[in-house]
């Protein structure tokens, strides 16, 4: 690889790293923000202005709090556990597209990783390893509770990766591509998936609320039945792990959501802008007002709906989600015969 090449990506991975990483911390900042609005409190307001450095105070309190594991537990797996979940939170970004081109300071910057042909598939295949890390993490604790939280987790997840695989085979049909840079540049403008994909939209959001644990899906960490499900033995960082890597996963989420249905990095009349340099920054704009919204959402849905039945739950997965995502899939595939057809 060319010197200046491997620099420039060194410096998008550390970029975006870091970009994440915030973003993930001041997540736990605006969930509190987003339920205190929703139920008429004033959420942190002591740590800094605004409570602004509250996400700080938690980090200081989990790095000083006392680890512990479990003398009973199978620790080498106890330990991997939450490093397995932050790991691939982490690395299922490098396949997004955040943008074109980004021009700082005389240098124009790929705001694209990894330009993977398959980029969907290699989320797909990350987000599905995530299981491994709450499934071990939970059968390591040796604790019944988190066994049952990572059974829990491990049946959900799966279930609903069916559906959410199904949804996006109806988006690669259209676009043609597995590429999610191809995808992204066929919605240039306004012609989003969404206008053709509703149905799609709704099964992979629905999907991608199970897929990383959030309300009303949030099963493998209910207090009123299992405590604190499969990580109720963790504590200091570990534990912080988990949570983090929630939060990461729900910011991925928001920008494979973003990218597969609303675009990506377009947006309206972006043609009629000249300049390469505006166009890079308002395109990495536009995508992340996008994820913030859907991280909004997320939160929103969280503070709102009741959580479900676990019966319930695998109901909507298997006899729901299921079918449409099947039907949404056929019916894509019989417009696109016709149009390749001429009719």
């Amino acid at each position: 690889m060319d010197q200046a090449l491997l620099i420039e990506k060194i410096i998008l991975v550390l970029t975006m790293l870091g970009i994440t990483l915030l973003i993930a911390t001041y997540s736990t900042y605006a969930e509190r923000k987003v339920a205190a609005f929703l139920q008429d409190r004033l959420g942190p307001d002591r740590a800094g202005p605004f409570g602004l450095l509250q996400p700080l105070a938690d980090a200081g309190k989990m790095f000083f709090k006392e680890e512990l594991i479990p003398a009973a537990s199978e620790k080498w797996l106890f330990i991997m556990g939450p490093g397995i979940a932050m790991f691939t939170a982490c690395m299922t970004g490098a396949a997004i597209p955040w943008g074109t081109e980004l021009h700082i300071f005389g240098y124009t910057l790929n705001m694209q990783i990894a330009d993977i042909d398959i980029g969907i598939l290699y989320i797909i295949g990350f987000v599905s390893m995530g299981v491994y890390g709450i499934m071990i993490g939970g059968w390591a604790s040796n604790n019944k509770y988190s066994l049952y939280g990572a059974i829990r987790a491990s049946s959900q997840m799966i279930s609903y990766e069916l559906a959410m695989g199904l949804s996006i085979i109806a988006v690669v049909m259209m676009s043609g591509s597995l590429s999610l840079k191809e995808i992204a540049a066929q919605q240039s403008g306004m012609n989003w998936n969404v206008w053709y994909q509703p149905l799609g939209f709704v099964i992979f959001f629905t999907c991608a609320l199970a897929e990383c644990n959030r309300a009303p899906f949030d099963l493998p960490e209910c207090e009123t039945e299992l405590i604190g499900g499969y990580h109720v033995e963790y504590s200091s960082m570990k534990l912080g792990f988990y949570l983090f890597a929630e939060y990461i996963n729900m910011f991925i989420s928001s920008a494979v959501i973003a990218t597969l249905y609303f675009g990506g990095y377009n947006f309206p009349f972006q043609d009629m802008i000249s300049s390469p340099a505006l166009l890079g920054w308002l395109q990495f704009i536009a995508l992340f007002a996008k994820i913030f919204f859907f991280i909004f959402v997320f939160m929103w849905i969280r503070w709102t709906l009741p959580r479900f039945r676990y019966d319930q739950l695998m109901h909507l997965g298997w006899k729901s989600l299921i079918p449409l995502a099947i039907l949404n899939m056929v019916i894509t595939a019989a417009v696109v015969i016709a149009r390749n057809n001429g009719f």
